[in-house]
C-alpha cells in the first residue's frame, strides 16, 4: 500500500490555517495527489497532482473536458447499473454511501471491461481496506483528511518507498563464539516469508547480516513462515523507509524490510515480537580492515545467509562469507546523518 495511490482530499469549508497545515503535511510526508472543490484556489508544486471536483464531476489534468461522473453507491442495484455506465478504458469513481467493503470487491472482481476504480474513504482508517481489496484494491483513493494530525495517521498506514539501492557485500566469518546467555528477540511479520528472505539485522550500523526467516523447519519444529529470529536486543534492524532501529524498540505495526541477498526487497508490518533470555554465539566477521559482529541465538532454526547457502548457528563455523549490507554508520535516532564516528 503505497503513497503512489492515494490522493488527498481537502474538504471545503475548512478555514484557511487548517487548510494551509495539511497541505504543507502533505507535502513534507510525501502525499503528491490533492483533490480540492473547483472553486478552492490551488496551486501544485512542480511534480504535484490536483483533482478538482464540481458536484458529481472530477476535473483532472488531461482527462475528458466533461469530467469523470462521481457514482454515489448505497446497495447492489447502484453498484451494477453504475458499473454499466462506465465506458471502455474509463474510470469508475465510487462514493459509498453504505457498506464499501464487499461492494469493492464485487466491483473489482466482476469488472470484465478494462476500466479504473477510483473511490473515496471517508477517513484514513478506511485506506487500508480500499487499497487491500481482493489484494489489488481500488487504482486510487481519495481520503479526505480534515486536520494535519490526520495526514499523520495516512503516513503510519501507508508505506513510503523501500531503499532503491544496498550496498551487498559478503564478508568472511572469522570466528563463532559463545556469546553467553541473553536476550534475544523474535520478529513475527503479518506476512509469510520465503527460506531466503530475511532481515537484516547486526551490531553495527555501518553492516548489517542478512538474517534468514524460519520459513524452513528443523527435525524437531515446524516451520515458521513469518518469523525471523534475528538477534540479541541491542543489535540495529534496518527498517522499511531506511531508517534503523534497536530490536528491542520494535513494535506491532512497524514496517521492517525484507530482503533477499543481492535480489528484491518489500515491506513487512511486525505483528509480534518476543523477548527471552536464551543461549547467544557472537558472529565476528572481516570487512575489509574492519570487524562486524552479530549476536544471535544458538539454534537450529537460527539460520544466518551465506554464499554456500543458510547456515544454521549451531552448524556455522569460520570459513563461509555471510550476506550483509553496508549503510552510513551516522545515525540519529535511526536517520543516517553526515557526521564523524567510530562504531566497535
Amino acid at each position: 500500500m503505497t503513497r503512489a495511490r492515494l490522493t488527498v482530499v481537502v474538504p471545503p469549508g475548512l478555514a484557511p490555517e487548517a487548510r494551509a497545515a495539511i497541505i504543507d503535511r502533505a507535502r513534507r510526508r510525501g502525499f503528491p495527489r490533492f483533490h480540492v472543490a473547483a472553486a478552492e484556489p490551488f496551486s501544485p508544486a512542480p511534480g504535484e497532482e490536483v483533482v478538482r471536483r464540481e458536484d458529481d464531476r472530477l476535473f483532472v489534468d488531461g482527462g475528458p473536458p466533461e469530467g469523470i461522473r462521481v457514482h454515489p453507491v448505497s446497495d447492489a442495484a447502484d453498484l451494477d447499473a453504475a458499473a454499466r455506465s462506465v465506458p471502455d478504458g474509463g474510470v469508475f469513481a465510487i462514493e459509498w454511501t453504505g457498506d464499501r467493503l464487499i461492494p469493492l470487491e464485487n466491483a473489482i472482481a466482476q469488472r470484465s471491461r478494462q476500466h479504473s476504480i477510483w473511490v473515496y474513504a471517508r477517513e484514513p482508517r478506511e485506506v487500508p481496506g480500499a487499497l487491500g481489496a481482493l489484494e489489488h484494491g481500488a487504482d486510487r483513493v481519495f481520503v479526505v483528511v480534515r486536520s494535519a494530525a490526520e495526514v499523520d495517521a495516512m503516513e503510519a498506514i501507508v508505506e513510503g518507498p523501500v531503499p532503491s539501492h544496498l550496498e551487498w557485500a559478503a564478508v568472511p566469518v572469522a570466528a563463532v563464539s559463545p556469546g553467553g546467555v541473553g536476550h534475544r528477540v523474535l520478529v513475527d511479520t503479518t506476512s509469510l516469508l520465503a527460506p531466503e528472505e530475511g532481515l537484516l539485522v547486526g551490531s553495527a550500523a555501518a553492516f548489517l547480516f542478512h538474517v534468514a526467516s524460519e520459513a524452513e523447519g528443523s527435525e524437531f519444529s515446524r516451520p515458521r513462515p513469518f518469523r525471523v529470529n534475528a538477534g540479541a536486543a541491542h543489535s540495529y534492524v534496518l527498517m522499511a523507509d531506511g531508517s534503523t532501529r534497536y530490536l528491542s524498540e520494535l513494535e506491532p505495526g512497524d514496517a521492517v524490510l525484507v530482503t533477499t541477498p543481492r535480489g528484491s526487497s518489500r515491506g513487512a508490518r511486525v505483528g509480534r515480537v518476543k523477548i527471552e533470555r536464551r543461549p547467544i554465539v557472537m558472529v565476528t566477521a572481516r570487512d575489509g580492515a574492519a570487524s562486524r559482529t552479530i549476536f544471535l541465538q544458538e539454534a537450529e532454526t537460527v539460520r544466518l545467509s551465506t554464499t554456500t547457502g543458510r547456515v544454521a548457528t549451531t552448524e556455522l563455523r569460520a570459513g563461509p562469507e555471510a550476506y550483509g549490507v553496508h549503510l552510513p554508520s551516522a545515525r540519529h535516532l535511526g536517520t543516517a546523518i553526515e557526521e564523524s564516528i567510530e562504531e566497535r
